[in-house]
């Protein structure tokens, strides 16, 4: 009996996203590259490499509110795409949640405050052209009193613009100025499009093509590496055979035969399900950190896959990435106080190609 497992979707690129290669989307949009979108009330998250401290690149923004909850839900993951900076500890993942009942008051006080400013600008254009009703407009005056003479009159208005500056007045504080876009790693965006991995049937199943292969090694009497050696020029044999080894075990196996069937995939999201390992884990990755918010434990979301690699493409600057697979943990409880508007930073895990890890 086959083993019940949760639904996967999957992600593929899709179309271009309109307009300006480097503007902004939709917040309800998933996409890959561009800037980062953010929900109403909360900040959009522009996070720094650990190690050279730039800024990150967006690789992906996924919309994915949970069946049931309340929240609007935008997670977004980053990468630092400079050649020279290390890898490890360079993707960071946010989440960014706000509660659909704060999207709606927050586009119904939009609403009234356009529809309130409209007015006002009707009413006074009424006023406009008009020479007997017109008010005259205000008048900023200085009080001399009332017993001053012509000099005196003279004198005192002559200090008091003296002491008129205009740290007097009470001005904000000038927004802080972001870098202009053409200075911000981006690549160059476009939509994900969803679809269910069981929607693509019949996976490729190498069980018969194993048999196949089993049979003709007891028939010819041959091994796998003599049937490799044969294939392979001999300068290359010994490396082409420890690649086979390292790589060939059971996991890797296990992966690359659950993508065969759409090996365009970008992204894997299974909410609380089974991620899909490129390699054993490390000691260091196996033990995931707690919420850092809550305290609860993390659970497994989506993956960025392989094929993701050649489609980051850079929009602005010579930029580049390469992973074997990144897989996002949340929080579990997906917790989110209130009246919170920064996202929280969530747990990555890096797993390198195992080729890019050979060649190196």
């Amino acid at each position: 009996m086959a083993s019940l497992r949760k639904p996967v979707l999957l992600g593929l690129r899709d179309s271009p996203v309109p307009g300006c290669p480097t503007g902004p989307s939709a917040w309800t949009s998933s996409k890959l590259g561009g800037v980062p979108d953010a929900l109403p009330a909360v900040a959009a998250p522009r996070p720094v490499c650990a190690h050279c401290g730039q800024p990150l690149a967006l690789a992906v923004q996924v919309y994915c509110p949970l069946e049931g909850s309340p929240f609007h839900r935008l997670l977004h993951v980053f990468s630092c795409a400079r050649p020279t900076c290390d890898r490890g500890g360079s993707w960071k993942a946010f989440r960014s949640q706000c509660l659909q009942t704060q999207e709606k008051e927050a586009q119904d006080a939009q609403k009234q405050e356009s529809s309130l400013v409209t007015k006002d600008w009707c009413e006074g254009a009424d006023d406009w052209g008009s020479d007997s009703e017109e008010a005259p407009p205000p008048q900023v005056t200085l009080d001399f009193g009332k017993n001053s003479n012509s000099a005196s009159q003279h004198t005192d208005w002559s200090a008091q613009l003296h002491k008129l500056s205009l740290q007097d007045a009470a001005q904000p504080a000038p927004p802080k100025e972001e870098p202009p876009l053409s200075l911000l790693p981006l690549f160059l965006p476009y939509y994900i499009c969803v679809v269910d991995e069981d929607d693509y049937g019949d996976f490729v199943n190498l069980d018969h093509a194993h048999s196949l292969l089993r049979e003709y090694q007891q028939r010819e009497g041959v091994t796998m590496g003599q049937l490799l050696s044969q294939s392979i020029s001999s300068d290359c044999n010994e490396k082409y055979e420890k690649t086979v080894i390292k790589s060939g075990d059971k996991m890797f196996h296990k992966f690359m035969k659950r993508i065969a069937a759409c090996q365009e995939q970008i992204l894997r999201y299974t909410w609380n399900g089974e991620p899909l390992f490129l390699s054993c884990p490390t000691p260091e990755t196996s033990v995931l950190p707690a919420c850092s918010h809550c305290g609860g434990p993390r659970i497994f979301e989506f993956q960025l896959m392989p094929a993701l690699v050649s489609m980051l493409r850079s929009a602005n600057l010579g930029l580049s990435v390469e992973f074997g697979t990144i897989l996002i943990y949340t929080c579990e409880k997906s917790c989110w106080p209130p009246n919170h508007q920064t996202p929280m930073e969530e747990f990555c895990i890096i797993q390198a190609d195992p080729d890019e890890l050979f060649f190196k």
